[in-house]
């Protein structure tokens, strides 16, 4: 049953940058044995799967080695591959997934995704994060993630994780985040997830649902300028409103092929 893969490099308008996400749409599941092991084959951070409703799509992403309940970048990456290829000209997109309903809207190039707020807060560490983290940290927080604070950007280029220790931690990944060091960038982070298959995450578009309320928080502002500081790297425009953030940045294509699943 031949479907159609695209790869799209999602948080960034240059190729070789940002984070790619394979892209599959369907018009029907597929059983979640062959989606995990389609996942396992592209072998990127996710790998993306939506299926048309009668009110948008329904997407669900999958790491390597799991299903996971929020993901930016695929969500980005759909967008772009929807508008593009499936629905040119649209403007906004509504997906249905594991975390409620996830809007993105299109202008000028930007997707925007509408995502859940989820602030960090105080929490019991796993001593594996503690063993894990190189540098320690000033303050650990917690939501989805552990979120981890340090005091510069140029201390969390520096960290250097044993990523032994921070595949058996409790939770999904880590956020490590700092404030930024560049002119016009409020914060920069990086994310870490090796008990999913994903060592260090080139851009976490779900990391900013709890790195945009805590920075909004501690800078008294709702509008933010992002860098994940990753080998790729990539850029997000960022908002808190109420209980939502608003997650901004764009995408470029860098593959359309053809995959073969048994029927």
């Amino acid at each position: 049953m031949p479907l159609t893969a695209y790869v799209v490099d999602a948080f960034t308008d240059t190729i070789f940058h940002g984070n790619p996400a394979a892209v599959i749409p369907l018009q029907n599941w597929l059983p979640d044995a062959t989606m995990q092991a389609v996942a396992s084959e592209h072998n990127l951070a996710e790998t993306v799967f939506f299926v048309p409703t009668s009110e948008g799509y329904h997407i669900r992403w999958f790491t390597p080695k799991d299903e996971i309940d929020l993901c930016g970048h695929a969500t980005l990456a759909s967008a772009f591959v929807i508008r593009q290829f499936l629905a040119p000209g649209l403007t906004k997109i509504v997906f249905e997934s594991k975390s409620g309903p996830l809007g993105v809207t299109i202008a000028d190039g930007m997707y925007t995704l509408d995502f859940p707020s989820r602030p960090p807060v105080q929490t019991a560490v796993s001593p594996h994060l503690l063993a894990g983290l190189d540098l320690p940290a000033q303050e650990i927080l917690a939501a989805r993630d552990y979120f981890a604070l340090y005091s510069s950007e140029s201390e969390l280029s520096r960290l250097k994780p044993d990523m032994g220790e921070l595949s058996k931690i409790d939770r999904l990944g880590v956020i490590a985040t700092a404030p930024s060091d560049q002119p016009g960038i409020d914060f920069v982070s990086r994310f870490f997830a090796p008990g999913t298959g994903i060592a260090e995450d080139p851009v976490t578009g779900s990391a900013h649902s709890t790195l945009i309320p805590y920075w909004a928080a501690r800078l008294g502002k709702t509008t933010l300028r992002a860098k994940q500081i990753s080998e790729r790297g990539g850029e997000l425009w960022c908002e808190l409103v109420g209980d939502r953030v608003k997650i901004g940045g764009h995408a470029v294509l860098y593959s359309k092929n053809k995959i073969y699943i048994p029927g």
